[in-house]
Order: C-alpha cells, then structure tokens, then sequence
C-alpha cells in the first residue's frame, strides 16, 4: 500500500483529492495539510511514500517544501498538483525531482493514470539492485511518460482545449459541438472548432447521424489510445 499526504490549502479540494485517491487500488490518503509547515509536521508524523503538492500555498511557495522535507531526512516521493503554469516553476520542480506534475483543472481519470504509472514504477524499481538500463528509465518516468500534446492552432487557447477535451472524456456515448457548447459554457462554432481539432490530431473519432432530412450531424467521442 502506497501511503499519501494531501497539501492543498482549499479544504473541498482536499477533500475530493482523497476520494480520487483513496478510489486507486494500491494507494491510500494518510493525511491532508493546508500549508508547508502543517506539510513538514504531518511528513514527519505519518511518513507518507508520496507527497501530492500544491504550488500555491498560504505560508510559502509549494517547491519551498521540498528541499526542507529532504533536510529533515524524509525521502518520500512529491508529485506536483496544481494551477501553476509558470514555466520557471515546471523547471524548479524538475530540478528537485518531482515524479510527476499534474496542472489543474484534472478529472479523476487523469489523476489515476498519473498514480497508477507511478505505483508501476515504484513497484519495478523495488529494491536491491536494478536490471539494466530500461529499468532506470521506468524509474525516472522516460517510457511511461505521455506524449506531449500536438501545438494548438493560433486563436485556440489551452485552458478551453482542456474543457472541451475533459466534457468528451466524461459524455456518456458521443457529443454534438452544440451540447458540447452547452457543457462547456462557449459557441457551438468554437466547440465545433476544438472538436476538429481533437479529431485531426487523434485524440477524437468523429460519426455521422443521419435524421429524416438535412445534413447528417456530426457527432464525437473520445479516441481511448
């Protein structure tokens, strides 16, 4: 079992970071804090194996935790939970060895994939001494990290990407670009337009329903790869 420590200062995101957690066989929440300092007290106390941080916190900067969890001897693993898209704060946590960085908003599924490519990881490393080189890169997330995705086209933003993407994912069955609209709060023009987007690049698979006159409408639902 895999023990983790929750770091989120919004209590209801607390909250729902544990039920996605505590709903990944393998893995369970240990405790929450909502700051560093309550961060280093509760690592000290619970010994968690990894640490899910956030950046933003009320006291001090969420990466400011790391190298004092590793000054005071923990050697558990941290992975990165949050809104912040500065690229400097990517860089930083990639120098103090984060596993993972998650940017929010996320669903449930994404963050069970991340837990559950760790886990892997954890698992295959184990102890004693590794295999060879391929069991190094497993360790260090190089051939299970996901490809990035393809750059969006000039008047596209990310953050309405992810929306669009995220109401795709959760549809029961396919969506219309206009009850995508409805979900996502835009156009039905601009949901049609990231739909495309989604389906040139793969990550949609587009169908054709055909009513009793007109144009048959194009539907969309998520390419699982």
């Amino acid at each position: 079992m895999i023990d983790v420590l929750v770091v989120e200062d919004d209590f209801m995101v607390a909250r729902i970071h544990r039920g996605f957690v505590d709903s990944v066989e393998g893995f369970r929440v240990v405790g929450t804090a909502d700051c560093g300092e309550r961060a280093l007290t509760a690592a000290a106390e619970l010994e968690p194996d990894l640490v899910l941080l956030d950046l933003y916190l009320p006291d001090m900067f969420g990466l400011d935790v790391v190298p004092r969890l590793r000054s005071a001897g923990h050697d558990c693993d941290v992975m990165v939970i949050s809104a912040a898209r500065e690229a400097e704060a990517v860089r930083r946590a990639v120098r103090h060895g984060v596993v993972d960085y998650l940017l929010k908003p996320f669903d449930a599924e994404e963050l069970r994939d991340r837990l559950e490519r760790y886990g892997t990881r954890r698992g295959e490393l184990g102890a004693g001494v590794v295999r060879g080189q391929a069991d190094v890169d497993r360790a260090l997330g190089r051939v299970a990290a996901p490809a990035a995705a393809p750059a969006l086209p000039k008047g596209m933003s990310v953050e309405t990407s992810e929306l669009v993407e995220r109401a795709l994912r959760t549809a029961e069955g396919t969506l219309s670009a206009a009850e995508c609209a409805t979900r996502v709060g835009i156009s039905r023009v601009s949901a049609r337009r990231y739909l495309e987007h989604l389906a040139v690049t793969g990550r949609a698979v587009v169908s054709l329903r055909y009513g009793q006159a007109g144009r048959p409408e194009r539907r969309y639902h998520w390419h699982a790869r």
